[in-house]
């Protein structure tokens, strides 16, 4: 690669296409998650008993769907751009709905109150804005400043451990490995590898769920989550080329949505067994729904639609969709724990006003505010 020695100006690079199918495929498996959420409140956290038992793989393919997009994005761009122009533009792409989404978690922090969520009533107003503030720079705060008694590192917005997990690859990507030969990453991808297959395999729990606190068990599992994926993806880019798969969109998302929705394999007396599962779906499966989905092409105006709106909408919905899940799993501990046949009104209303959120947040405010920045910028 060459590297002229003065920088193109940043107005010199512009986006590249969008993968539509990766788009669609991200927005499919954010869906997933709001619907494992939802389910997730009645399985009294049983990990056994979970509907759409696997949908917390869905944190793995987005990790390493971005580890792919963020090589095809920017891997030729280097000499072009510097390191503050990329962190800049990764911000841009973030940052907007991480404060929108803490932000939204604020509003909703007070209709949380239950036995299941036991600080929330007992926390003042000045202490939850101060966690609000926190939360929208994503630094992540201790189990003792928790103020839900769940020990998230976000306790107003949950998913935003993962952004947190999403902008260290970030940082490791843009200052050394974006420089690292195929074989050195494809060493250090096996070996990041291995570690996901010993952890996931001898784990207690025999699943990859956690990382969202900040405990030396749970930062592990947050570490071991992130490191496979994103540079398993940033490798899958560097190292094939696509071709064409006819009705890619179709195939890959009913192989993605199936793989999330596979009750648990094994059960209480074989953990092992879920854990060679999930395994298989993040270091075979998910490397192969991504290349078949970058290989894809949709010449369906319709399906075409349907992509770019799942696409759209895929960041916003997750990073805005679990206050709304706080307060339904508030309705049904209140309620004493009832059964999603008898919450199934409000499940709906969570689900379908989880879209609406993100969808309205998406044209209000994310979209115009990054069009701003990006002007400023």
């Amino acid at each position: 690669m060459d590297h002229p020695s003065t920088p193109i100006p940043q107005q010199a690079l512009p986006a590249k296409p969008h993968f539509v199918i990766l788009d669609g495929l991200r927005g499919v498996a954010a869906l997933m998650v709001v619907a494992f959420h939802i389910f997730e409140t009645h399985s009294g956290g049983d990990h056994l008993k979970q509907i759409i038992n696997h949908g917390y793989l869905a944190v793995d393919f987005f990790f390493l769907l971005s580890g792919y997009v963020i090589g095809y994005a920017y891997d030729d761009r280097w000499g072009s751009m510097t390191l503050g122009n990329f962190f800049k533009r990764r911000l841009i792409r973030l940052q907007p709905m991480v404060i929108m989404g803490t932000v939204i978690g604020a509003l909703f922090f007070y209709t949380q109150d239950c036995a299941w969520m036991p600080l929330v009533g007992q926390t003042p107003v000045w202490k939850m804005l101060l966690i609000m503030l926190i939360g929208c720079t994503l630094i992540p705060v201790p189990p003792s400043m928790d103020i839900r008694g769940w020990g998230e590192m976000h306790p107003l917005n949950g998913p935003g451990w993962s952004l947190f997990f999403e902008y260290i690859a970030n940082i490791l990507y843009a200052l050394f490995v974006r420089r690292f030969p195929r074989w050195l990453l494809a060493v250090c991808v096996a070996v990041f590898g291995a570690a996901l297959i010993h952890y996931v395999v001898t784990s207690t729990t025999g699943d990859v769920v956690g990382g969202w606190s900040i405990t030396p068990e749970q930062l592990r599992i947050g570490f071991t989550r992130v490191m496979f994926p994103f540079f398993a993806g940033l490798l899958l880019f560097r190292t094939t080329k696509v071709t064409f798969v006819k009705n890619a969109f179709l195939w890959c998302s009913l192989l993605l949505a199936a793989a999330l929705a596979m009750p648990r394999i094994g059960g209480a007396d074989a953990l092992w067994a879920n854990g060679l599962y999930e395994s298989f779906v993040i270091i075979i499966l998910f490397p192969a729904i991504v290349y078949l989905g970058a290989s894809g092409d949709i010449k369906n105006k319709a399906a075409l639609r349907v992509c770019k709106f799942l696409g759209n909408i895929s960041y916003p919905i997750y990073i805005t969709h679990y206050a709304l899940i706080y307060t339904y799993t508030a309705w049904v501990a209140n309620h004493d724990g009832a059964p999603v046949t008898r919450a199934y009104p409000y499940a709906l209303l969570t689900f379908f006003g989880s879209i609406a959120i993100a969808y309205a947040c998406l044209k209000l405010y994310d979209e115009p505010v990054r069009k701003w920045l990006n002007q400023k910028r």
